[in-house]
């Protein structure tokens, strides 16, 4: 298991009975979490004095109950700043157990010895994109979700990146990819990140395991002669993370040589010395 556990604004301080208690900076949350089915006697103080809970309903959807919390607030990591904010959905806009492949990736481009171009798929609110861009790459940023695309500028301008060589782009990915294919653009790095399903904008229905594959194969074609690494996140827990790194062995390895690699995600949790598992990634690098 990948751990990020160099976090000092993020802390998850106990999990158990589908939640999760966790610090963001000041700011303790309560949220659910389907991975933590184990039990918690919940004796830690702060599921007492969680300034914001999460609750689903039993008619789907949830809601928030945020007491004194603020409508958003920073954390930072190293030196990255993100804003964060209380969502539909349990969201808070920012994944910590990311922070483990920001790691690898701000690593791999720092190493490089050469310009990198990084093209950040599904792109969310910036987090790969601020760390590739910290790290001195270029990166295109690219989401369908406009309001996504205006918080990762956002926060790209916290981590003062905002004169950064950064493309926002507000497009969906496939469609965005082919045409960058089309143009002879290609990327020495690819980061995705893509959903378990989700709709396209002429209503075309994206399901992981079934469309997962294409899409890498449509993305290897967007490479440069010399790559430096390509990263595939996932949430659905029917994949194994295996499944990841096959496919970049079929689809990237084959190709360019280098090696693949693929674990589970997690996170340190502070009371039981435990790590819960949060998605997986499968990772090529040149070397």
């Amino acid at each position: 298991m990948w751990i990020a556990e160099s976090w000092r604004d993020y802390e998850l301080l106990d999990c158990g009975g589908g939640e999760k208690l966790e610090r963001w900076d000041r700011q303790l949350l309560v949220r659910p979490d389907p991975q933590a089915i184990w039990e918690t006697d919940r004796a830690y103080p702060g599921w007492k004095k969680a300034d914001g809970r999460y609750l689903r309903s039993q008619t789907g959807g949830g809601h928030w109950e945020k007491g004194k919390l603020p409508e958003s607030w920073q954390v930072h990591y190293g030196e990255l700043t993100f804003q964060v904010k209380p969502m539909n959905f349990k969201h808070t806009g920012l994944f910590p157990e990311q922070a483990v492949n920001w790691d690898f990736a701000m690593e791999k481009i720092k190493n490089a010895g050469r310009p990198i171009r990084v093209l950040n798929l599904f792109a969310y609110t910036g987090g790969a994109t601020v760390a590739c861009a910290k790290a001195g790459a270029e990166v295109c940023h690219v989401d369908a979700a406009k309001g996504m695309v205006a918080w990762a500028k956002e926060n790209a301008r916290l981590s003062g990146l905002a004169d950064a060589p950064i493309r926002w782009i507000v497009d969906d990915c496939a469609k965005f990819v082919e045409r960058e294919i089309r143009r002879g653009k290609t990327y020495d790095a690819i980061i995705m990140d893509p959903p378990s399903y989700g709709r396209g904008p002429g209503g075309e229905v994206w399901k992981l395991e079934e469309n997962l594959y294409g899409f890498v194969k449509l993305c290897a074609g967007a490479l440069s002669d010399k790559p430096l690494f390509v990263l595939i996140n996932s949430y659905t827990t029917g994949l194994a993370p295996s499944v990841l790194g096959y496919l970049l062995g079929i689809l990237v390895k084959e190709k360019y040589g280098g090696k693949c690699a693929w674990d589970e995600l997690g996170l340190p949790v502070t009371r039981t010395g435990l790590y819960l598992p949060c998605g997986a990634t499968g990772r090529w690098c040149s070397e």
